[in-house]
């Protein structure tokens, strides 16, 4: 089996934690790109990196490279994927994959055109938990979908200057947090949603500091969901049906779930690990190179990222 050769653009810290993930399930990674050679080089030494580039644009020039892991920030996700696709690499960003659904049209657009496959490094789509869950309520396990909450606050310190804040590097609650919120509720949900309700405060610096955000589909499946950035909150996620509802918490990573039945029993549900999250996400992408699988998560990427477009449109923003 061809060996599917990684490299990582934009070597920071959530990088490092992908480089082990990668080295753990490839066994090694070909290439490191940074602004800064001695930033790449020293990424390289730790990691045993085989090639370590001074720049993205001579990096993504490399034909040796499969596939590109994107850990910049959002705010410039779109370039980076845009220049991978045309030097043909397979790509994997971090959420939010790009910064509205234009952007993101465009990418699947290209690559679809050049037969690559792109997906987003969201930890929803690749937890094993999740996919045991989705099964166990496509199975009737708690009845009909009724209802989702979703809560996320991550208190982030008092600084103007951070990229949180940032208006010009595309900073707010929805697209560093709210994405896993709304991708929580679009994984469970029957399809999109196409009634959306909102509002919102903001931080002084013009971006999303919290907000409430109510989606209901077709199906008239609803979901309620919570965000701030200036307190904290539980990532807490429930899932309620005709039969019973489901409570996952911490649930970015998690691996295990607590069902509450309507006649009184509770079961405990427990799939994969909260520590190998990462690692799904690298045997999901080689999984959907090798096997040339262009139907990956990426449509869940393509409504969560609308939604997200509808929500700041409602408040006066895109």
């Amino acid at each position: 089996m061809k060996k599917i050769k990684w490299a990582i653009l934009g070597p920071g810290a959530i990088a490092s934690d992908f480089a082990k993930a990668i080295i753990e399930v490839n066994g090694s990674i070909y290439a490191v790109g940074s602004r800064s050679l001695k930033k790449s080089q020293e990424f390289a030494s730790h990691y045993h990196i085989e090639r370590a580039y001074g720049s993205y644009e001579e990096m993504l020039k490399d034909d040796e490279i499969d596939v590109v892991y994107i850990s910049t920030p959002h705010s410039n996700h779109y370039e980076y994927i845009m220049e991978s696709l045309n030097n043909n690499k397979h790509v994997l960003c971090e959420k939010a994959i790009t910064i509205n659904g234009t952007q993101l049209k465009e990418v699947a657009n290209l690559a679809k055109q050049k037969n690559l496959i792109m997906a987003e490094a969201m930890t929803i789509y690749h937890m094993p938990l999740y996919k045991k869950l989705r099964h166990m309520i496509h199975s009737g396990k708690i009845g009909k979908l009724k209802m989702i909450q979703v809560s996320f606050g991550s208190c982030k310190e008092y600084d103007v200057t951070n990229r949180f804040f940032s208006k010009e590097l595309a900073g707010g609650a929805l697209l560093d947090i709210g994405t896993y919120a709304i991708s929580f509720s679009r994984y469970f949900f029957s399809n999109q949603p196409n009634e959306i309700l909102t509002t919102m405060k903001k931080f002084e610096t013009g971006v999303d500091e919290q907000s409430g955000i109510v989606l209901k589909n077709s199906m008239d499946e609803m979901a309620v969901i919570s965000l701030t950035m200036r307190a904290k909150m539980p990532k807490r996620g429930v899932i309620s049906g005709e039969l019973g509802f489901i409570t996952v918490d911490n649930f970015p990573r998690a691996s295990t779930a607590t069902i509450n039945y309507l006649d009184g029993r509770v079961e405990e549900v427990e799939a994969g690990e909260t520590s190998k999250a990462l690692l799904y996400e690298v045997e999901a992408m080689n999984h959907y190179i090798l096997h040339k699988n262009n139907e990956n998560t990426l449509d869940l990427s393509i409504d969560v990222m609308n939604t997200m477009d509808e929500v700041r449109k409602q408040w006066g923003r895109i």
